[in-house]
Parts: structure tokens; sequence; C-alpha cells
């Protein structure tokens, strides 16, 4: 007997809202699972997808390995995005990694895929008591994960028993038959719901819910987990927004690895499809294995031609012109603040611009001492201008960015960055606002420094400028030992500032006339010298400070 009009409406209208608040139960839990698993691995694995990047077998296994434990093929991408961005890795070394983590988030499903749903209440309760009871941060975070898949799996139930009486609809079999008769409808419409939710584990959730109760078969999910392998792809392309060239490359190959893949398996669904089902007895099951297989078949295809891909992605994508206008932010995308993760990756990538921008104003300022060089003089000042303009800017967007609720990495991250470029607009007014104004003076006074005063300053200027440049480097590579040694060593420039202020002081007594008539200038540009060390072993001490604040 079928449900009368009133009561199917009713039915329909209490599935749709539980299936709803389900959906958005299943996307939390995906999104507390892989936070509480990042808060465990922490930033190691960052350092680790960047030193694994010779040997590509070796790289897959890791990049499977890191996704399987941050449940997030998206994440994984997207710090590839950001170490290629930056220039610590290649695209030919992404390849591999990008393949692994396609394999490692066929994890997820495959457990979802286990039916274990009805411990949900058992593991929502040991998480939440081992989150909230738990005094170290390692074990909060476990308890944070175990929280997350509690959620994915009550998620599922919810979905199972919401599902159960609208199985009796004939019209709900026919729409669901209709769009089986149409794989490329189902593949768009897949694409553009893991675009929307971020998490190519939440479509295929609702697919292995909607085969649990007969009301999806195997042949018609083909098409869906194909979708959701394309729009996993999403959240590395909006990453690369915005992001260096070398960056977009790497989300271009993750789009081409899934359009190619399908393109491929297409005409062979109907044989595929009689294979996966030789591989378990239920349709979840067989779902989640058709998920696993279809990575592994395209990390055993692409893994020995991740050369000559990368040499084709590279061609097709070539280097936009040349930025036109100096003061405009290279990475900050707006549009990523509601992703911290992402936001902070770029306001780091800018900062590293300031980086290059003050170097090369420290770098120049000797020349423009020494030489009197006019020309260069003005090439600085208008670099300070640019460089107090992202100042601004990367300020702005990282105060914009705290308005949301960040992990505690996420926040330790955002005092970094924001220690970086403080250091560096100090270290640009420092140039600007004193060393250009004794370069002027020694210019509109006509004096000159003696030969022994111009090599004492060429070889303190030097030992800055080595400073300068391993500081970043320890920022750019998180290096805390680095950074340690450069905290250390500021006895030693406050020792040679001293050694060299006293023979200044000695050539004064013997009466060389360029070291007298020099002096006031050449001790002022020592001073100033040795307030820039200080502000390159700050940017030390914040790197320091970071990680303290990390583990805490």
């Amino acid at each position: 007997m079928n449900p009368g009009p009133e009561s199917s409406l009713l039915t329909i209208a209490m599935v749709l809202a539980t299936f709803l608040g389900a959906v958005a139960i299943l996307l939390y839990g995906l999104q507390l699972a892989g936070n509480g698993l990042q808060e465990i691995t922490g930033a190691r694995f960052r350092a680790l997808i960047a030193s694994v990047t010779r040997n590509r077998f070796v790289g897959a296994g890791v990049g499977a390995l890191l996704t399987a434990i941050i449940q997030s093929s998206s994440a994984t991408t997207v710090i590839l995005v950001g170490l290629t961005g930056a220039g610590m890795i290649q695209l030919s070394q992404t390849i591999p990694i990008i393949l692994g983590a396609d394999i490692g988030t066929t994890l997820t499903v495959q457990l979802i895929a286990l039916q274990i749903q009805k411990i949900a209440p058992f593991v929502i309760a040991s998480g939440f008591f081992l989150h909230f009871v738990a005094k170290k941060k390692r074990y909060k975070s476990i308890g944070h994960a175990l929280l997350g898949f509690g959620f994915i799996f009550l998620a599922l139930d919810m979905m199972n028993e919401a599902m159960k009486p609208i199985q009796s609809y004939p019209w709900i079999k026919e729409l669901l038959q209709s769009v089986e008769g149409q794989p490329l409808l189902a593949i768009l419409i897949a694409a553009l719901l893991t675009a929307f939710f971020h998490s190519s584990a939440a479509t295929l959730g609702i697919a292995l819910a909607m085969g649990a109760q007969g009301l999806m078969t195997l042949k018609a999910a083909l098409p869906i987990l194909l979708g959701a392998n394309i729009g996993s792809c999403a959240a590395a392309w909006i990453a690369s927004l915005g992001a260096p060239v070398e960056a977009k490359r790497v989300a271009v190959a993750h789009v081409l690895f899934k359009i190619f893949g399908i393109i491929l398996i297409y005409p062979f669904l109907s044989p595929f499809e009689s294979w996966i089902a030789e591989t378990a007895s239920s349709v979840p099951r067989q779902i989640a294995n058709a998920h696993t297989f279809f990575n592994l078949g395209l990390a055993c295809l692409f893994l020995p031609l991740s050369t000559p891909f990368a040499k084709g992605v590279t061609w097709l994508v070539s280097p936009p012109p040349p930025e036109k206008d100096p003061f405009k932010p290279k990475y900050l995308d707006t549009k990523l603040l509601d992703s911290p993760s992402f936001a902070l990756e770029q306001a780091t990538q800018e900062a590293l611009r300031m980086a290059d921008i003050a170097q090369g104003m420290f770098d120049d300022i000797l020349n423009v001492l020494i030489k009197n060089n006019q020309e260069r003089l003005e090439e600085i000042e208008k670099r300070e201008a640019i460089l107090d303009h992202l100042h601004r800017e990367t300020k702005l967007y990282i105060t914009r960015l705290s308005q949301n609720a960040l992990t505690a990495e996420q926040s330790a991250r955002e005092v970094a960055v924001l220690g970086l470029i403080n250091n560096l607009e100090n270290i640009g007014d420092i140039i600007d606002l004193n060393l250009i104004d004794l370069a002027r003076k020694k210019i509109n006074t006509g004096v000159r420094f003696s030969d022994a005063g111009i090599k004492e300053l060429t070889e303190f200027h030097q030992m800055i400028s080595q400073d300068f440049m391993l500081a970043i480097s320890a920022f750019k590579t998180e290096n805390l030992k680095l950074a340690e040694n450069l905290i250390r060593e500021k006895g030693r420039v406050h020792t040679r500032e001293r050694t060299l202020r006293a023979a200044h002081i000695h050539r004064l007594h013997l009466g060389i006339s360029e070291t007298i008539e020099s002096s006031a200038i050449h001790l002022d540009i020592l001073t100033n010298l040795k307030r820039i060390k200080s502000h390159i072993t700050s940017i030390a001490h914040t790197l320091i400070e970071n990680s303290r604040m990390e583990n805490k």
C-alpha cells in the first residue's frame, strides 16, 4: 500500500531534513578528524614531504601515508602548492606525492564502507572524554580526531536510517535510475558537490549510504566516484590562485591526472563494473574498492611518466607577464580568508617577497655609502616605499584572518609572519631614515672614508648580510637549529662592532685625515648596521617562540 500524498510529503520533508543534518555532521566530522590528526603530526609532515622527493616511489608512499594520517588529499596537495611556489621543490618531485596522496585518501572511504556506524556513540564518548580530560596537547588532539570519526559514523547511520522510509516510493527509484542512464550528468553533479564540500569522502559517503539501502547500484555509483575525484582538485586549485606559476602547475597537474584517468576508463566502465563486483558482496564495499583501484591505476600509469608529464605541464602553463605595479601584493587573495591554512601560506609568501626586497635594499646600501651612487640611492628609497605598503597590506590581511577561529599551530604561524614583516619593515626604516640620510650627508659634504675604513665597513656589512640571508632561510624552512645558531652568534657581531669602533678611534689618534673627516658618519653607520643585526636576530627569536607556541 502506497502512502497518501500528505503522508508522502511529510515523510520526504523529514527525510530531507535528516539527510541535510547528517551531511552537515559528516562534513564537521571530517574537519574535526583532519584537524585533530594534523595537530598530532604538527608541521613535521611538511618537512617530511620536502625531504623525500628524490625517489618517486618513496614520494608516492609518503604521500599516501601522510594523506591517510591527515585524512585529506586536498591538504597534502595544498602543501605541495605552497612548497613549490616557495621554490623548495620542483613540479616533477610533487607528482609522485600527489599520486600517493590520491591513494591515501581512499582509506577514509574504505573505513566508511566498513559499516561500523553503530559504534558511533562509543567513539564520540571516548573522544569527548580524552579531549576534555587530557592535559597534554597530543592526547587532546587524539580525542579531537576520535570525536571527528565518531561524528562521521553517526552521520552515516543517520543517512541510512533516513533513507529507509523512501525505499517504498517508486518515483524515487525511477529518478535515480534516470540519473544512472546519464553518467556524464552524474560526473558533473558529483564534481560540483565535492568542490562545494571540499571533500571527496563526503560525496562518496552519501553514495555509500544510498548503496547500503539499495537506492544506488554500483553502475550508478561509478560516475559519481569519477566526479568526486575531479572535485577533489578544487582546494588545490583555489590555493594556487595568485600564487607563482610553479604553484599553479601543481594544481593543473592534479586536475589533468584525474581528467586523463576518467577519459581512459570511461569507455571501459562496464567491464570495470563487472570486475569490481567480484571483489565484494555489498555495494558500499564495491564502491570503496572501485575508488581505491581507480587511484591505484592512476599511480601505476603516471608514476613512470612523472618527468615527461611535468615537462608537458610546464609547457602548458606558461609564466604570466611581469607584474607592472610593484606596490600590488602578489599573494594576498581575500577569497582564501575563510581557509586559514591556505591564507597563512599566502601571507607567508608575501612576507618572503618583502624579505627579498629588504635584502636587496641592504645589499645595495653599501654601494651607496662607499661609492656615493646617487642613482642606487633613489632606487632604494622607491623600494622602501614598496616595503612599507606591502607591510601594511600583509598586516591588514592577517588581521582580517584572525577574526576566524584558528588552531594553536595556525595562531603560532600568524604570530611568526607578523613578527617577520614587522622586523623587515624596521630594517627598511633604518636603511631609509638613517643610512640613506648618512649617505646624503657624505655626498653633500664630499668626505671620503679611509681605505682601512672601507675595508672594515665592507667586512661588517657582509657579516650582517650573511646572517640576514640565514635568518630568512631559517624562517622559510622552519629550521630551528639554524635560528638557534643565529641567536648564539649575536654576541660575535657586537664584539666585532666594538673592535671596529676601537680601530676607527685608533686611526683618529694617528691623525689620518679621511678618518677625521668621516668619523661621525663612519661611527653612525656601525651603530645602524648593529641595529639591523638586532632585528635579524629578532626574526630568529620569533621562529623559536613560534615553535614553543605550537608545542604547548
